[in-house]
């Protein structure tokens, strides 16, 4: 399933990597370290308020590039009431100093309408809007974009203000490709893992109590989830960007899922 299959390693390690204060030094176990630290301060799972934060679905029918594709528990070896999810989204909370009241959302599945993995955070709001008599409506969160796959890059949008005399803003997106600036391609992801490997460099790599700690975050949500009848599992189409349930997980707190 998509918990085991992307949360627990993949998307927790790219948790903690955004999370993490500065290691003191750019060594392995120092950054581990680091690590190490948020994933202890991830909140448990609420599993009395499970709807609220966390959401899970099968792909349906649809399309995918131009083919028709069938649904999820119709493919070969899949059993006809299948519980494993290939979709899942998550809202968690870091219960420290820098990251309290901050929510963290976490998706992936498969059978999407596109294929890439990237860190997008928004910024708060400013406490006191200054251009408010002029700018109606309010301004966009200012975002920042990882692009992790398949184009290596970051993005910067904010707000500026349009030449000439009347005060109207628009969004506008610094963007900066790997590829583009530096005419050349990244390794592939287990290509630079081998190297590491020949290496002797562990940065990238977990370690045990780090391993143990996500499973005992998620294994009480997986056992759940497994236990629980799924008479209406959610369900959302081929070629799309998952089920109505993980949209209105987001938007319950006035947010949206950026489309990549």
């Amino acid at each position: 399933g998509a918990l085991r299959d992307m949360f627990q390693n993949h998307l927790m390690q790219l948790l903690c990597l955004v999370a993490m204060e500065a290691p003191t030094a750019f060594q392995a176990d120092r950054i581990r370290d680091e690590k190490m630290k948020v994933l202890r301060s991830v909140r448990p799972i609420d599993l009395h308020q499970i709807d609220e934060c966390a959401i899970r679905g099968q792909y349906g029918a649809g399309l995918m590039e131009g083919k028709s594709v069938k649904d999820y528990r119709k493919e070969a070896g899949v059993k006809a009431n299948s519980k494993t999810e290939t979709f899942a989204a998550l809202k968690l909370y870091i219960d420290n100093w820098r990251w309290q009241g901050v929510p963290f959302y976490l998706r992936s599945g498969k059978r999407m309408a596109k294929k890439s993995t990237e860190i997008v955070i928004v910024f708060k709001e400013v406490p006191h809007m200054l251009f408010s008599p002029m700018v109606s409506g309010g301004l966009e969160s200012n975002t920042l974009v990882l692009s992790v796959q398949p184009h290596e890059g970051i993005a910067l949008s904010f707000q500026a203000k349009y030449p000439g005399p009347k005060f109207s803003v628009g969004r506008v997106t610094m963007d900066f490709n790997y590829h583009g600036a530096f005419q050349g391609t990244s390794p592939d992801a287990y290509e630079r893992l081998l190297i590491d490997c020949m290496a002797g460099d562990q940065m990238l790599f977990s370690r045990g109590d780090w391993i143990e700690e996500s499973w005992q975050l998620l294994m009480p949500l997986l056992e759940h989830w497994q236990k629980t009848p799924t008479p209406c599992f959610p369900n959302y189409p081929s070629g799309s960007f998952g089920p109505k349930e993980a949209d209105d997980l987001i938007k319950r707190d006035g947010r949206a899922w950026r489309t990549p």
